[in-house]
């Protein structure tokens, strides 16, 4: 069944999405979903039509990433890492490659999606939720998210891992049984008015440095954390005994708002946007803002955002 490089294009965002919650990194998503379409393309003459396009292509990426995956140690989110740090702690750095990363929506949700699968392809890029599938044993992994996120039946994943009925089935329970320790199963909310209120009065107290006002944002157990450092903060007067001390430096910020893994998210920008300092991407529930995470890696992730490296001359 004859196939272009068109066709195989339209599938680029679903395939780079999928690579993303398998291997919890946009740069390696990208460099997965581009071999993954490589791949289909030499092989295009073997696409025999039985299964849809992206389904085949999917099979392709699994294995892709399953590859990837062989010799890589796992990725994590700072609260993961480390015990709950104090406003003095040493920031401890790690590369790029230690932690999980943002991913733009743009790259990792098709355009094209209907409203529902929408929902299910945002949740299931959050931070959180991906942070939470690098626990999983990699074929447990893969598992897990053809099942849960897009809907193949244990038949169609036991063809694919090369596995049986039974034994996909087996890791299917052991891959609900974790997340469900860690209360991060998907969820299907999307922002209500008073959430993006909030949001509104994120920026405004950020903009404006009134920290007494952004804690207030915050739920009372909320967590901050700024990868690639491992020092991550618990608690209304941490956080703003850290903005107030070692993080004035955010004193005068801009803030640009972007949607990173299916979070509201913004860049941030220093010295009157003349310079990029970080990607923050929130979670919120309920009324109160639970997590904020700022990635200072802005040489790797603005670009990719489509963030400029300065907001004027």
């Amino acid at each position: 069944m004859p196939i272009d490089a068109q066709q195989l294009e339209k599938h680029r965002a679903a395939i780079t999405g999928h690579c993303y919650r398998m291997l919890g990194s946009v740069v390696d998503a990208k460099d997965a979903a581009q071999e993954t379409l490589i791949r289909a393309w030499r092989a295009a003459n073997r696409f025999d039509g039985r299964s849809s396009l992206g389904t085949w292509l999917y099979r392709i990426a699994t294995n892709v990433s399953l590859d990837a995956l062989s010799d890589r140690a796992r990725r994590h989110r700072p609260i993961e890492l480390s015990p709950r740090g104090t406003v003095d702690d040493a920031l401890e750095k790690h590369p790029r490659e230690h932690w999980v990363e943002p991913i733009p929506d743009t790259l990792a949700v098709p355009e094209d999606a209907d409203p529902a699968q929408r929902i299910i392809l945002r949740e299931s890029i959050r931070l959180a939720f991906v942070a939470a599938l690098q626990y999983l044993p990699p074929k447990q992994r893969a598992a897990l998210i053809l099942t849960e996120v897009l809907s193949w039946s244990t038949a169609e994943v036991a063809e694919t891992l090369d596995s049986s009925v039974a034994s996909v089935n087996s890791a299917l329970q052991r891959a609900r049984s974790t997340l469900a320790d860690r209360d991060l199963g998907l969820s299907m909310a999307n922002l209500t008015k008073t959430q993006l209120s909030l949001l509104e009065n994120y920026v405004a107290a950020f903009e404006r440095y009134d920290v007494a006002a952004l804690t207030g944002l915050l739920a009372e157990d909320a967590i901050m954390s700024m990868p690639p450092y491992s020092l991550w903060l618990q608690g209304r007067e941490s956080i703003g005994s850290w903005f107030l001390g070692r993080g004035s430096v955010c004193r005068g910020s801009t803030l640009v708002p972007v949607e990173a893994c299916g979070s509201p998210a913004f860049g941030q920008y220093h010295d009157n946007g003349l310079r990029p300092w970080a990607l923050i991407v929130l979670e919120i529930a309920g009324e109160r803002i639970v997590s904020m995470t700022s990635f200072l890696d802005t040489a790797t992730l603005f670009p990719l955002f489509g963030l400029p490296p300065r907001l004027m001359d």
